[in-house]
């Protein structure tokens, strides 16, 4: 089976995600852009072409249309309205919730039989109206979740005590909106728990910045979109390879009924197993919060 890949929906992030694709990925076979501005992205399609003599990739890269997903491994969603200055990611619900169901519906009736990867905001809502307007099992739709905030996490707390960032132990779960918190209870570098790196005050002036990343970076260029394109890459590589690396995507909880991020298993045939990592009183109170924010908002749509 040829590792095939539709991408729909190429503004900032989508494109990001292409363009790492072909810089760190040898294992994509084709890729197909699929937009409604079907100018722009064969410009697009040609401009990544011209990059394959200096890639790893021999992927081929294609303007496409929904027939094309009949026989691919993953689509990826990146369509939707962006998030403005002064907008949370809630507020694109009902914007992105009409979009995501024609886009589905096209998707499925293609005889698509794979694994969505969703990066749409606001990103556990969306990731559940896939699920739930696909019809498909629940492992094979995952949102790229709570991935880019847990990079944001680490990424600063290296820059805080000079610890290489791919040797901390360290997660942001639940909503990947303004209700996420850090894990600190279960956060460790080499076995060693945070506190004795970090004060109080630390984790939460890292915490803080977490949270707000997103809306600095708007407001200083518009968009976010290199990082959310490498956590994608990530995500597909585990899919792809059948990696069974753990990454915190939001995928479906089956007893609350919604979709969330908490760590989990990813490898061939998507989520293989969510990971409920012991979490102290506060936190518990704060997982709490995340699901009634975003079961509030998918009810708001219903």
């Amino acid at each position: 089976m040829k590792n095939k890949i539709v991408l729909i929906g190429c503004g900032n992030v989508g494109m990001s995600y292409a363009y790492a694709l072909l810089n760190q990925y040898s294992y994509v076979d084709e890729l197909i852009l699929i937009d409604l501005d079907k100018e722009r992205i064969e410009g697009e399609a040609m401009d990544l072409n011209h990059c394959l003599s200096y890639s790893p990739s021999k992927v081929s890269v294609r303007v496409g249309d929904y027939l094309d997903c009949e026989d691919a491994r993953i689509v990826v969603i990146a369509a939707g309205a962006a998030q403005e200055v002064g907008e949370t990611r809630m507020d694109l619900i009902h914007k992105n919730s009409k979009i995501f169901k024609s886009i589905i519906g096209n998707v499925m009736s293609s005889g698509f039989d794979g694994i969505f990867l969703v990066a749409t905001n606001p990103l556990d809502v969306m990731t559940y109206l896939t699920l739930k307007y696909s019809g498909l099992d629940s492992n094979r739709v995952i949102g790229s979740g709570t991935t880019l905030d847990t990079a944001r996490l680490r990424y600063l707390i290296s820059n805080k005590i000079n610890i290489c960032p791919k040797d901390i132990e360290a997660y942001v779960i639940g909503e990947h909106g303004d209700s996420e918190f850090v894990a600190w209870s279960n956060a460790n570098i080499a076995l060693t728990g945070i506190d004795f790196f970090l004060n109080e005050e630390a984790k939460n002036n890292i915490e803080e910045e977490v949270r707000n990343s997103a809306y600095e970076i708007i407001k200083r260029k518009g968009a976010t979109y290199y990082g959310i394109g490498m956590c994608l890459v990530r995500i597909t590589s585990a899919i792809l390879e059948d990696k069974k690396i753990i990454l915190p995507v939001s995928s479906y909880d089956k007893k609350n009924d919604v979709c969330i991020s908490t760590p989990a298993i990813v490898d061939q045939n998507g989520v293989r197993e969510k990971i409920y990592i012991p979490l102290n009183e506060i936190e518990t109170e704060k997982i709490k919060n995340s699901i009634k924010v975003i079961k509030d908002a998918i009810n708001s749509i219903e």
